[in-house]
């Protein structure tokens, strides 16, 4: 296990190191996971680029830190990583609101950032009133009271069954995450709106979305490629809003 301590927080990432002349993939995971939802990815792609994942701050094994989070919190703790990494020209592939985080460290620091993947996310998603909503909620009830609501954005009903070990798997993954980590980035999701600066965005983007997403659909994510100059845009049939591995196919 690999952990830097970067903004007074201990982050857990990994990273896999290929040759000299590889470039950097890195990935930035949803709201309530943590870095292994990458797995087949990276197993697939470690031949062709250093890849590096982490846990977000209030995710995984990375520390909870101050809350609740503003996104720029989430923002600083990835380009405090990179520089302690010393790792430049780096193409961040992220998932809603991973997504969101690939935005922030584009606009900011776009000398570092080569290209973007985003994932299943929005220049805002959602609304004030919705995420407020879900943390009042979840403050009475826990993360197990919306573990059953999540999974059904998440998955197609095909995967969505009892006897799939894999879809039991991530449902335990959402249960087990801190459910202060969680309510905190619902928090920082919901104060969260690059609508206005995304035009900016000068690097090659691609905006992928699964076809059956709930949670960030293809319109919003189509609206978020109409904003990015040159963005292309891509929707995966049959896939919903954790698309299992299926961004390997276009990176």
């Amino acid at each position: 296990m690999q952990f830097a301590t970067v903004n007074t927080v201990n982050i857990h990432f990994q990273y896999l190191e290929a040759a000299k002349d590889k470039p950097v993939l890195v990935f930035v995971n949803s709201l309530g996971t943590d870095f292994r939802i990458w797995d087949a990815i990276t197993s697939e792609l470690s031949e062709a680029f250093s890849i590096l994942r982490y846990d977000k701050r209030g995710h995984g094994l990375s520390d909870l830190g101050k809350t609740p989070y503003k996104m720029d919190d989430h923002i600083d703790d990835l380009e405090a990583l990179i520089e302690h990494l010393n790792i430049q020209n780096v193409i961040v592939c992220g998932l809603s609101v991973g997504g969101m985080i690939a935005q922030g460290i584009a606009l900011k620091r776009p000398d570092i950032v080569r290209a973007l993947v985003l994932c299943d996310t929005g220049h805002k998603i959602g609304t004030s009133q919705m995420w407020q909503e879900r943390i009042d909620a979840l403050e009475t009830g826990g993360l197990s009271s919306m573990v059953d609501a999540v999974m059904e954005r998440w998955f197609t009903a095909e995967f969505r069954h009892q006897d799939n070990p894999e879809f039991l798997g991530c449902r335990a993954m959402l249960e087990r995450q801190s459910l202060a980590g969680y309510v905190s980035t619902c928090a920082a999701i919901r104060d969260a709106d690059f609508t206005d600066q995304v035009p900016s965005i000068a690097m090659p983007t691609l905006c992928l979305v699964g076809d059956q997403d709930l949670a960030t659909t293809p319109d919003l994510v189509r609206e978020l490629c109409s904003l990015i100059p040159g963005a292309e845009f891509s929707e995966i049939s049959n896939a919903a809003y954790t698309m299992r591995g299926a961004t390997s196919s276009v990176l």
